[in-house]
């Protein structure tokens, strides 16, 4: 059986600057909404003061982290600690590359008081699949110098258009055969006396694909591996670090520059591409979009903190 999806696709970018964080930007930190679960993709330092401007609310029903460098994960202290002053009692899962056990347990080592709930570990590697209902997340190796991991958010396939004078020329009434059919299920309808069988084949069109987000957190540009998992994404969330005239400084750091972001986004034919993790040298991103422009012919956003995307479906 299918179900038809009609939830809500909301990212929540809570923190869009670099290493260090400025008075206009925090640290990484982007919370997706898929109906009614809440991801949240890294978690850097001041991230709960953002979570309560953008009014979010605190249920995390999964973490995942890129990496272990400091501004993609000191948020996670402070977090953990709300929610168990909250009361919540269900275990919270963090994702991430190499040495994710190793950061559970300092967590905990560094909570003094006893934590409401427990905390679980699941280390992630290039291709590993997280499933959820209706959607998953899978993993993908980045390159940034250290073990570090991409993120890209899957909505399974959508059922195909309901093709509603085929349903009533094959006896199949108006009212509530018609959900049945469109969530999948067969159908049985009594003509002339006679039973007959209706498939969901025979009244709906090809599936419909789900919408796809990808995030690629710190990394140089290049899809190499993972192309075919993010191709003809929704957003595309890249590490735009640097604009192109810092482009040795981006190869030195493993970070890229924004025309490179526009390249990866050119190359995997994204409809929009969110230029992130902006560094703190620049008070401004007009020169990002530019760049990222020149490469990509799609929609180019650099956006703010506690700007807030809903992400519709595709016809």
């Amino acid at each position: 059986m299918v179900f038809i999806a009609g939830e809500t696709l909301q990212v929540h970018f809570l923190g869009t600057a670099g290493a260090l964080p400025t008075p206009q930007r925090n640290p990484p930190c982007f919370l997706i909404r898929r109906g009614s679960d809440t991801l949240l993709f890294d978690c850097g330092e001041g991230a709960q003061q953002q979570m309560m401007r953008a009014r979010t609310g605190f249920t995390i029903d999964a973490v995942f982290i890129t990496h272990w460098h400091a501004d993609h994960f000191l948020g996670t202290f402070g977090l953990v600690q709300t929610l168990s002053f909250m009361g919540r009692e269900e275990p919270l899962i963090i994702y991430g590359p190499e040495w994710v056990d190793e950061f559970v347990r300092a967590v905990y080592h560094l909570s003094k008081h006893h934590l409401r709930f427990s905390i679980v570990a699941r280390e992630l590697h290039h291709g590993d699949v997280v499933p959820f209902d209706g959607y998953h997340v899978r993993a993908f190796r980045s390159i940034h110098g250290m073990a570090s991991l991409g993120y890209i958010l899957s909505e399974d396939d959508r059922p195909g258009r309901f093709n509603r004078e085929r349903a009533i020329e094959l006896g199949v009434p108006p009212g509530p055969l018609f959900g049945r059919l469109q969530r999948g299920e067969t159908v049985r309808i009594i003509t002339d006396g006679e039973e007959h069988i209706v498939r969901p084949e025979d009244v709906l069109g090809a599936p419909r694909p789900g919408r796809r987000i990808v995030y690629t957190g710190d990394t140089r540009p290049g899809c190499e591996g993972w192309k075919e998992w993010a191709e003809h994404a929704d957003l595309l969330l890249h590490d735009a670090t640097f604009d192109d005239d810092a482009l040795e400084r981006a190869r030195e750091a493993y970070h890229s520059t924004a025309g490179e972001a526009g390249s990866v986004a050119e190359e995997l034919q994204v409809k929009t591409l969110a230029l992130i993790h902006i560094s703190s040298r620049y008070t401004a991103t007009a020169n990002h979009i530019e760049n990222a422009k020149e490469q990509f012919n799609g929609e180019v956003i650099a956006p703010d903190d506690l700007t807030l995307l809903e992400l519709p479906y595709r016809g």
